[in-house]
């Protein structure tokens, strides 16, 4: 496929570092990896593509890079397991996580990309990997979506306004010319405001205040709510102190907060005993932190998650715990949508959820929850939940194939 005109400007500029701040489905991966190969047809060169994570580095880019290189023609050897690419003119491709910091160290590399760099360590890229192409004159490509004023993103994006070595390009989805113009609009059904302008629109948003800005007590809240739905969802947090649960009903493209559970000083046997006691005739699907899969608060050497299963309930998890913004983005998203839907409710009763809602804030400065002050318990729970239900990130078709040229 052929390189987009927004891709061709950020690949023709000459700058040592360039940073490009994108809405989703801009095409950076496929950017980077011609990028990639271009430093890396050069003999002898060392490039490094560095993601948050060796697995996102794995799942993101391998395959793609493989494929590249093969239809070139241009591969000597491939190590799998250290995911590495030696070509026939002895250059290197190497992928790397960084979330190993001690795997980034002691190597002199000539060009490197850090993709989705917003989710990397501030530390790894100024103290790691920037020392690592000093020698070589080395250069540097930024590739993400942006996070807030409060995340290094922004403060690496406004370099290149000021110094000579950077370069800067923002571009938004509709830009990009891989998505449709009507997936945009469906995607403004689906997510909240701040959302959309930072995951569509590549919009620095004000992460300060209160989290779940959307929530309003005149149009999410519900004096009662009556239900004979045979199954009740439960989203769960696990905390000795205290054990919560968020009880909803879920109707289409609703979710009802019916009820709340919090125990003190509890483990998920007690927890499990509350649920069978309050709710004897009602099929359970339970939304848990997957770090139950592991995780043990009850005696025995059982998993939170065994317990869970051998109660009888639906469990519903992913493998990895999703990322914290993707929970709080998915909450606000119910709460009220760009079009101003409102899809989250939740019954007068539900006390401890409504103040957690109304008073989680984010720590000064930062794009992290305050979790010192009591009011993240709560949130979690229903989190996991919504996330689980009505996850953001959407599997768009590009507009046309990507054929490499």
């Amino acid at each position: 496929m052929p390189l987009t005109e927004p891709q061709k400007k950020v690949i023709n500029n000459q700058s040592r570092f360039r940073v490009l701040i994108t809405g989703r489905r801009f095409g950076k991966t496929y950017l980077a990896i011609n990028e990639i190969a271009k430093f890396a047809s050069q003999p002898k060169k060392k490039v490094w593509y560095v993601a948050p994570s060796y697995r996102q580095a794995k799942a993101i880019c391998w395959g793609v890079l493989k494929e590249k290189m093969i239809y070139h023609k241009w591969v000597k050897t491939i190590n799998h397991s250290d995911l590495t690419i030696t070509l026939r003119n002895n250059s290197q491709i190497t992928l790397r996580g960084s979330d190993n910091e001690q795997s980034l160290r002691g190597v002199g590399l000539d060009f490197i990309v850090c993709d989705e760099f917003s989710d990397i360590n501030k530390t790894a890229w100024f103290e790691v990997l920037r020392p690592t192409l000093s020698d070589t004159n080395g250069h540097a490509l930024f590739c993400g979506s942006p996070r807030g004023f409060g995340n290094w993103s922004y403060e690496l994006f406004k370099m290149g306004e000021m110094n000579n070595e950077w370069s800067s390009f923002k571009y938004t989805t509709l830009e990009g010319g891989q998505v449709p113009q009507e997936e945009i609009e469906q995607a403004k059904q689906d997510l909240d405001l701040r959302t959309f302008q930072q995951e569509y629109e590549a919009t620095f948003v004000n992460y300060s205040g209160m989290i779940y800005y959307n929530f309003n007590r005149d149009k999410n809240i519900l004096e009662k709510y009556t239900s004979d739905s045979p199954i009740y969802h439960i989203g769960l947090d696990f905390n000795i102190d205290p054990m919560c649960g968020v009880v909803c009903i879920v109707q289409h493209d609703k979710i009802i907060v019916i009820d709340e559970i919090q125990i003190y000083s509890s483990n998920t046997n007690e927890m499990c005993e509350e649920i069978r006691n309050r709710y004897k005739n009602k099929q359970i699907a339970v939304y848990p932190d997957p770090s139950a899969r592991q995780r043990k608060t009850s005696a025995g050497g059982v998993t939170d998650l065994a317990i869970l299963k051998n109660a009888g309930f639906s469990v519903r998890t992913r493998n990895t715990a999703p990322l914290v913004r993707n929970r709080i983005n998915a909450v606000n998203s119910k709460l009220k949508n760009v079009n101003g839907k409102n899809s989250l409710f939740i019954v007068k009763s539900c006390k401890n959820v409504i103040k957690s809602l109304e008073r989680q804030i984010y720590k000064e400065g930062t794009t992290q929850p305050d979790k010192d002050s009591g009011f993240d318990h709560m949130n979690d729970a229903l989190g996991y939940l919504v996330e689980y239900l009505f996850p953001l990130r959407r599997n768009f078709v590009p507009s046309q194939p990507q054929r490499w040229s």
